[in-house]
């Protein structure tokens, strides 16, 4: 299902209107949802006129505000966001940027920049509250380990002395094929979405063991987000046993995300705008309980681990 830019303004009062209804709700859904939580996988989006996409881009997607996400984040009681830079913008951080002057000290951002960019362009960023960069290969449609493994260490000793991260968004069988680089740079990797694995192949798929082995070197972190990407059953069950091996392969490298506004899978003409998927963030969050029913581990995953790597006062 596509929509055209026409009803677009309608979707964003009425996707508004929802948020606010759910504010209005009062608590989150978890009894013991741990003060200063942080959801780690987010993207804010728009207004068009101000934020032109990229002439390249795969898909349109409707917008999503920054007042939207203050909405989510009182629906889950959750205190604090990492924004996350979508592939639609490309190599342009604007909204990011300001994403994040207006939200202060509660957000911080990953950015999107070309292998050229410049030392002050990198520490301008930082100045503005970013942490690191994404290499959305997934997105891309990019297979070639070299490509990611040669990114990947070009970047790296640039972000050192930033402090910053490198997360990548890919398939699992490319984890394993660039898990040797991943291995030897000096600064931490973040994967997206368990790896982007198929839930139906368990965790025996090719390449979820060599994640496991990333976790356990200590180097690398697991977004344990967008399970409804990975997933064809209604309750998303087939997910656990992936979300539970990485947790006991290393809880303290685990962080976890809803990826609201949820981007929806298909991609179509540019010149449509194609809507975001249904998905019940309250839903998400206490799945997650499910997958971590320990409460010192889940604050660890919801606030301690993602405080350090985000660098959170």
């Amino acid at each position: 299902m596509r929509i055209t830019r026409r009803e677009l303004g309608s979707l964003a009062l009425g996707t508004a209107a929802s948020f606010a209804a759910t504010r209005a709700l009062g608590a989150g859904p978890l009894a013991d949802m741990p003060a200063a939580a942080i959801d780690v996988h987010n993207h804010i989006v728009g207004p068009m006129a101000k934020y032109p996409m990229a002439a390249s881009r795969s898909y349109t997607p409707p917008e999503a505000s920054v007042a939207q996400l203050k909405a989510v984040r009182a629906e889950l009681g959750v205190a604090r966001n990492v924004i996350v830079q979508p592939s639609f913008y490309g190599f342009d951080n604007s909204c990011l940027v300001d994403a994040l002057t207006e939200l202060g000290t509660s957000a911080r951002g990953i950015a999107v920049v070309p292998a050229t960019v410049s030392d002050d362009e990198l520490k301008r960023l930082a100045s503005k509250g970013v942490t690191g960069v994404r290499l959305n290969f997934a997105t891309a449609g990019i297979r070639d380990p070299k490509a990611l493994s040669d990114a990947i260490s070009a970047f790296a000793p640039r972000f050192v002395a930033l402090g910053w991260h490198i997360q990548i968004n890919t398939e699992l069988p490319m984890i394993a094929a660039i898990a040797p680089t991943v291995g030897t740079i000096k600064v931490p990797v973040v994967f997206d979405h368990i790896g982007e694995a198929d839930a139906a192949k368990g965790i025996n798929q090719t390449g979820f063991g060599a994640l496991v082995e990333l976790v356990k070197a200590r180097n690398t972190y697991v977004k344990l987000s967008a399970r409804y990407n990975l997933s064809k059953l209604p309750d998303w069950s087939d997910v656990t046993p992936l979300a539970r091996a990485l947790i006991a392969a290393g809880p303290d490298r685990m962080l976890w995300g809803t990826n609201w506004p949820h981007p929806g899978n298909g991609r179509g003409d540019i010149g449509e705008v194609t809507p975001y998927q249904k998905v019940d963030n309250p839903k998400l969050l206490t799945a997650f309980a499910q997958w971590c029913p320990d409460p010192q581990m889940r604050k660890a995953i919801l606030v301690d681990t993602p405080a350090r790597l985000y660098r959170f006062a």
